[in-house]
């Protein structure tokens, strides 16, 4: 019996011409069913609306951040109102998710039939899209105010007609959720001029009517994709009388920031600026931002945007948002976090470019107000004062003295029973803050609660107890972080903050810590010619400056080879000791001198 001898090897190019015969095959086929099924039912709701052939429609789309879905849908709500139409939202049933497709692409997919996906082993899919007929639009909810929301459209299609008369479908789509953080503002029209209309008219209406007008705004970001949201803060109410500032420190803040608003018509026809920066520094603790608070209140017609800590990344859209809502005010707090001196870092830090440029960039016509807040105004770039309208008032806020801390106790103290001399408090606390006094009166109550007092008195006893409490060894930190003062009333936190630091004299490389020489303790200005840079050395938290023997260096001047040595001009304070003009370092070794602290 024969054995049948085993069959060729195909070729090849045979193989490959049968693979390319079925897919186009399957495409034909794929051809065939989406012609057979024709558009779908959302495809013929737009294009009945049109008059023209689906693809004879034009789209124009608009995009925005997606905290920007309430102001589109408010502009589209005015624009479809002035229009007296009654809007019927509609939307596509069984379409799915698919964020990287526009409005129009979604409407021109065929009924029951997906697109045809050759995959990457060389087989060929048809994917099913489901029968996009007409469904119901999708709602979400976005905030309106500190404690009040709104429904809003994230995916929907309305019918109704452009400024001309010209038939049109306006569309919003959200894509945040699963895409981009932005939303989409589409109007389909047979006519490109009549889409651009529509789309002109609702960005008018959004600005007519922005939620965000006159609110107390802050920026944040999102757990999703790191998206940027706006935050809605309640607006404080604080009466002056509430602001403890020095005689006359307070009214000069308000002529500089709601004085100015007021003459603004008239100052614009004279040919001043109005945009103005306002900078308040001094001490943690001392009011800086109650100062902040109490303008808010104040400024009620106003919007504010408030940064601080991390959402100071959002200068950029807080600057335009600012712009687009005059009159407002801008408030960076611990603006030094970004706007410390470009001489400290190598390379700069790109938030204080940002900060540069959002100030310049808002346009000195726009009623918009920089307040900036920090406790080391010694470190601030000084650009931010070097042309008008950045920052063209600064004012220190200094620790209380005997009348403003009398008139805190009073503040802190209104809606209780007292009974204590608070004479003997206020000459008890002297250097302390305002944030000191606050917490002397909560533990002041805590203490009258504890001896069974209801409701509870503030006696002198009580007084006296805290104030031994707080002022004991026991509680520096505590007085550190309240800011209250230690011997001679200088900041505790000061010592705390600077144990341990080297100098930093000014130069994008140190030369290095400070050297001992004899009594006197000096330190290398480093890397510039002919270098007059000031330091200010800290034995304690007193200030003995030095300079360099040279004269005043410019910017422009070099960035090398400098090796001036730094001596101290002043008489000794503090733990200083020897003639004037000399120190002697409080550490426990020659090789460990008084760490430097920086300024001009």
């Amino acid at each position: 019996m024969s054995t049948p001898a085993p069959p060729s090897e195909p070729d090849f190019e045979d193989l490959r011409g049968l693979a390319r015969g079925l897919r186009l095959l399957v495409e034909i086929g794929a051809r065939t069913l989406t012609e057979d099924a024709g558009p779908s039912g959302l495809a013929r709701r737009v294009t009945a609306h049109l008059g023209c052939e689906l693809t004879a429609v034009v789209q124009v789309t608009e995009r925005f951040p997606s905290w920007e879905n309430v102001n589109v849908q408010r502009g589209v709500d005015a624009y479809l109102a002035a229009r007296h139409s009654d809007p019927d939202w509609f939307g596509a049933a069984g379409l799915g998710h698919r964020p990287h497709e526009d409005m129009l692409s979604l409407i021109t997919m065929p009924a029951h039939v997906g697109p045809v996906r050759i995959m990457a082993a060389g087989g060929v899919r048809v994917a099913s899209a489901g029968d996009l007929g007409v469904g119901a639009a999708s709602y979400g909810t976005a905030p309106v105010g500190p404690d009040e929301n709104t429904e809003v459209v994230t995916f929907g299609l309305v019918a109704s007609s452009a400024p001309d008369g010209a038939p049109v479908v306006i569309g919003i789509r959200d894509e945040s959720r699963f895409g981009a953080p932005f939303c989409n503002l589409d109007i389909l029209a047979a006519d490109q001029a009549a889409a651009t209309a529509a789309r002109d008219e609702i960005e008018r209406l959004m600005r007519v009517y922005d939620v965000f007008r006159g609110q107390v705004l802050s920026f944040t970001a999102s757990e999703h994709h790191g998206n940027e949201l706006v935050t809605f803060l309640p607006r404080p109410s604080i009466a002056p009388q509430d602001v403890v500032l020095p005689e006359g420190m307070l009214e000069n803040i308000e002529r500089h920031i709601i004085g100015i608003a007021e003459w603004s018509r008239e100052l614009l026809d004279a040919g001043q600026h109005l945009k103005r920066g306002l900078l308040l520094h001094g001490p943690p603790g001392t009011g800086k931002t109650h100062t902040i608070r109490y303008l808010t209140g104040r400024l009620t017609n106003s919007t504010i945007i408030l940064l601080t800590g991390r959402s100071i990344r959002f200068i950029d859209q807080a600057a335009a948002l600012a712009r687009r809502l005059q009159p407002s005010m801008v408030v960076l707090e611990d603006v030094d976090l970004v706007a410390t001196d470009r001489d400290f870092a190598q390379d700069g830090n790109p938030l204080l470019f940002s900060l540069l440029d959002a100030m310049d960039g808002v346009g000195a016509d726009a009623d918009v107000t920089f307040a900036l807040t920090t406790n080391r105004a010694d470190i601030l770039e000084t650009a931010l004062a070097d042309r008008p309208g950045r920052v063209d008032l600064a004012i220190e806020i200094p620790r209380p003295d005997a009348r403003c801390r009398q008139r805190l106790l009073q503040v802190y103290a209104r809606d209780l029973a007292v009974d204590a001399d608070l004479a003997e408090v206020v000459a008890g606390s002297e250097g302390v803050t305002a944030s000191f006094i606050k917490e002397l009166i909560r533990r002041t109550v805590l203490a009258s609660l504890r001896v069974g007092e209801r409701p509870p008195v503030l006696r002198g006893a009580h007084f006296a107890e805290v104030l031994a409490e707080m002022n004991s060894e026991h509680h520096a930190l505590t007085r550190a972080l309240l800011g209250a003062g230690t011997d001679g009333g200088e900041p505790a936190a000061t010592d705390h903050r600077q144990r341990g630091r080297k100098a930093r004299l000014w130069s994008p490389r140190p030369a290095g810590p400070a050297r001992r020489s004899g009594p006197t303790t000096s330190a290398a200005c480093c890397a510039r010619p002919a270098c007059t840079r000031r330091a200010i050395i800290s034995p304690r938290a007193g200030s003995l400056r030095l300079t360099c023997a040279r004269s005043r260096m410019t910017r422009s001047s070099g960035r090398y080879g400098c090796r001036r040595r730094w001596a101290c001009n002043r008489p000794p304070t503090g733990n200083s000791a020897g003639p004037p003009g000399t120190w002697t370092s409080s550490m426990p070794s020659a090789e460990s001198p008084r760490p430097l602290a920086t300024s001009r």
